[in-house]
Order: structure tokens, then C-alpha cells, then sequence
């Protein structure tokens, strides 16, 4: 559950200019089952995704081919932890002081100050699957529909990450292919490394506690190279268009909702840009997300992929940095700021006459 002083409720309530539900959006769509269907469906799909990046940097995928009872039990398991006690919960919770921001915790995002109407685990992956806290409950789901095996809260995580990890992989080679990048497993090695830095999170979003619309996720970018998000049926997401416009996005528990993060937004030398998104409680019904956010080694170098500068005369627009350098400023800063902005050239007009004299 959910608790929020006097003081803390009014800092997530939306302004009064604000609290109106925006428009919905014409969310992009890519049917991954019908890309493989032949070259030409393909070649059709990656231009889609092309065009949806550069445009939104926002998208949704169809036929990704994770099982459909897997999600059910993922979205059954979920709750099931969210339903617990409290004090229950807490046992999962990283320790106060830790360096490390795995495990449970309500309503504070980060260490800056950023508040939400959620509560939430945040969970390290590896190639071996997702790193649960040791307390994350391992005791059978009382859920397995009937003649499944039972299965732990962990090993169905394990599970849920192996199968996303491959739908990642092949909705990141489209992306390559339509970029033109001869080396379409580019993008896809990055995140599926052994020693990639990527994470699981799984939101846990309670009805309102108030009629209105509250913030439950404040806007912001996602730093990975790619997030790939799946909630159950009730809406909440919101993505700001280039014009600033924010849209909702529709509910849809069969699809998957893909984000690009500032880091292929570096990779792509600005080609694809991330996308600003929030998430508002304003149901009566909770909101269950998990979303698998795909990262590089955090050794890796991030700087515009082999070919890509050439088509834009060589100008670079990010100086060179490690995955680790950004990760490590991005998480000092709120939740809005622009973390992209310390690590950008300037490219105005003037700026490039000066570098050119």
C-alpha cells in the first residue's frame, strides 16, 4: 500500500490547468510475427520502426510471441506480492544507506526527491535471468492454473526475462536494419552482453485515493539504450509528442510498448530520439506494469554507431562517455531534468562557424 502524508499527496496532484485527461495518441504498431514472414515484410517492418523512432520514439509490438498464460502469470504474481503485508513487502526492500537501489520500495523514486503514487521492484538482470533480492518470496504461486507446475516469484521473473530478452534482440535488429547499419546485431549485442547492465521493474500503481488525477510516475527519459513495457488493462501511460503535446496512450495487456532511451538516442547520433513519458492514476482500479529495461556493458563506450555520421557530414553531436559515467550522473539528477543536455555539443549555427574558422 501506498501512503502519503498531507504534504507529500499535494506535491503529485496535478495543477488545476493539468487535470484534465490529453487526447489519446495514434500509437505507431509493428507486428513482429508477420516480419518474419518473408524479406519484403521485413524490410517493411524495419523502415516502420525506423520511422516510429525517429518520429515518437515510441512504439507498440504485436505478435512478439511471449506466451500469453506467462504474462497472465507474471500480472497474477505481481499483485499477489503487492497484496501482501506491508511489513512483508519491506523485507525485500534494499538496505537503508546501501549502494545498491535493487529490491522494494513506495512511493520515493531515487534518492532526489521524486514522488509518485506507486510502489514498485526494481530488480538487476543478467544473462542469467533477474536478480531477485534474497526476501523476494520463493514459496510456490498460489496462482498456477491448473496442471502447471508450481513455480516461485523468482523463477517466473527468470522466465518472463528470458522471453524478453529475445523479443528485445529482434525488435533492436529491425531497429539496426532501419538505420541501413551493415552490421544489423549492432544495437542487439550491446543489451544482450553477459555483462550488459539492464533491469526489471515492476510497478505496482493503487487505485486513486481521490477523485482527480495524480502524478504516478513523473515525466522523464529513460537512460538505457531501450525499455520495453507490458501492463495489465488499465491505462495511465502518457507520452509528450516533439511539440510537447502529452497524449494517453491506450490500455493494451496484449502488446508490448517499446521506448527508446537516451542512449540510443546517443548511438544514433540523435536520429532516433528518447521519448519524455509519464504515468497518472486517475482509475479505480490498480495499474500493474513490468518493464524490462535493456542496457549496455558499463564499460561501453557510447558514441554514433559506424556509418551513421558519415550521412550527417561528420558532426557529432555527444561527446564520448561510458554507460557507466552516464548511469552514474543521470541517477544524481530529478526525474525531469534533461540529463542528456552535460554531455551535448553545441551545434547551433554559430557554434559550428566558430569550429570551422
Amino acid at each position: 500500500m501506498v501512503v502519503l502524508a498531507k504534504g507529500e499527496l499535494e506535491q503529485i496532484a496535478l495543477p488545476a490547468g493539468q487535470r484534465a485527461a490529453p487526447p489519446l495518441a495514434a500509437v505507431p504498431e509493428v507486428d513482429l510475427a508477420m516480419a518474419a514472414a518473408n524479406a519484403g515484410a521485413r524490410a517493411a517492418a524495419a523502415r516502420a520502426v525506423a520511422r516510429a523512432c525517429e518520429e515518437h520514439g515510441f512504439f507498440k509490438v504485436t505478435g512478439h510471441g511471449v506466451p500469453a498464460p506467462l504474462l497472465a502469470r507474471v500480472e497474477a504474481a505481481a499483485a499477489a506480492f503487492f497484496a501482501l503485508p506491508q511489513q512483508e513487502k519491506e523485507k525485500a526492500a534494499a538496505a537503508p544507506g546501501g549502494s545498491s537501489p535493487f529490491g522494494y520500495a513506495s512511493k520515493r523514486i531515487g534518492g532526489n526527491g521524486d514522488l509518485g503514487w506507486v510502489e514498485y521492484l526494481l530488480l538487476g538482470v543478467s544473462a542469467a535471468g533477474a536478480a531477485a533480492p534474497a526476501a523476494l518470496p520463493g514459496a510456490p504461486l498460489p496462482a498456477a492454473p491448473a496442471g502447471a507446475s508450481p513455480c516461485s516469484f523468482r523463477d517466473l521473473l527468470d522466465e518472463y526475462v528470458a522471453a524478453v530478452r529475445r523479443m528485445t534482440g529482434a525488435v533492436l535488429e529491425l531497429m539496426a536494419e532501419g538505420l541501413g547499419l551493415e552490421d544489423t546485431g549492432a544495437l542487439a549485442r550491446l543489451v544482450l552482453a553477459g555483462d550488459s547492465d539492464s533491469m526489471l521493474r515492476v510497478n505496482h500503481y493503487p487505485p486513486r485515493p481521490e477523485p482527480g488525477r495524480l502524478t504516478g510516475f513523473g515525466e522523464h527519459t529513460d537512460p538505457q539504450i531501450i525499455s520495453l513495457l507490458r501492463s495489465n488493462a488499465t491505462a495511465g501511460l502518457e507520452i509528450s509528442l516533439r511539440d510537447g503535446t502529452w497524449v494517453a496512450v491506450p490500455a493494451d495487456a496484449d502488446s508490448f510498448f517499446v521506448n527508446v532511451g537516451d542512449a540510443l538516442q546517443v548511438l544514433t547520433n540523435g536520429r532516433f530520439r528518447s521519448v519524455r513519458h509519464r504515468v497518472m492514476v486517475s482509475s479505480a482500479r490498480p495499474r500493474v506494469s513490468v518493464i524490462f529495461f535493456g542496457g549496455p556493458p558499463p564499460r561501453e563506450r557510447l558514441a554514433p554507431l559506424p556509418g551513421l555520421l558519415d550521412r550527417e557530414g561528420g558532426r557529432r553531436r555527444y561527446r564520448d562517455f561510458t554507460w557507466r559515467e552516464y548511469k552514474t550522473s543521470a541517477y544524481r539528477t530529478k526525474l525531469a531534468d534533461n540529463r542528456l543536455g552535460r554531455f551535448e555539443f553545441d551545434t547551433t549555427p554559430a557554434a559550428a562557424a566558430a569550429a570551422s574558422s
